[in-house]
């Protein structure tokens, strides 16, 4: 069972994303604001999860949290100011996004930037620690996975529908046989030399 807040006595948001590692689609950033009762035995790092279970779990944050916000960072974006940098501005936008505001910010991971004045703790996998941090980890997930499947359809050929843009052999193969398209991240050294594939 996952803790349910590091401060008792605070509002507290869980941040998180998905997606950094893809070579193509966005970064998906998740703020999350869960009551203080909230239980939920299910509810664990999305990467542990199963498809079908985060879809549920999805539906049960949306209606239960206080106030929940997803936010894209587009692959333009990150390729002018980095994937990190991109993750931390996506997750201050979700958290712009909330109708709540927080008193304390819980972030997955160990990297992380002032929020105004709002205090903030980082956890290294802390979505598998805190629930609203796992929270925050299903929706960007869960929300990222939609949108690639939807690009999948505007983009046939490279599977964003199977690999939601990671760097698979399949996703490789199809970027070395039909190129790059607005979707993909330029800056990603497999997206600037494709011809190196087979070194990776």
């Amino acid at each position: 069972m996952l803790l349910p807040y590091l401060h008792k006595d605070l509002t507290e948001a869980g941040c998180d994303e998905a997606g950094r590692g893809c070579l193509a689609g966005p970064v998906s950033c998740a703020a999350v604001i869960l009551p203080q009762d909230f239980r939920c035995e299910q509810l664990n790092d999305s990467k542990k999860l199963t498809e079908k279970m985060r879809d549920k779990l999805r539906i049960i944050i949306e209606r239960e949290a206080l106030a929940w916000c997803v936010v894209m960072v587009e692959p333009e974006e990150i390729d002018k100011i980095n994937i990190l940098n991109a993750s931390i501005t996506g997750m201050h936008r979700a958290l712009d996004g909330l109708q709540l505001r927080p008193e304390h910010i819980l972030v997955d991971g160990n990297k992380f930037r002032p929020y105004g004045q709002v205090p903030y703790t980082t956890v290294v996998k802390g979505d598998g620690k805190y629930m609203s941090i796992a929270a925050a980890s299903i929706l960007a997930k869960t929300h990222r996975d939609e949108l690639m499947r939807q690009l999948d359809e505007q983009y046939p050929g490279y599977g964003w529908d199977r690999n939601k843009g990671y760097p698979t052999k399949e996703h490789r193969e199809a970027l070395l046989k039909l190129g790059l398209t607005p979707q993909h991240r330029k800056t990603y050294g497999p997206c600037m030399q494709p011809s190196l594939f087979d070194e990776i």
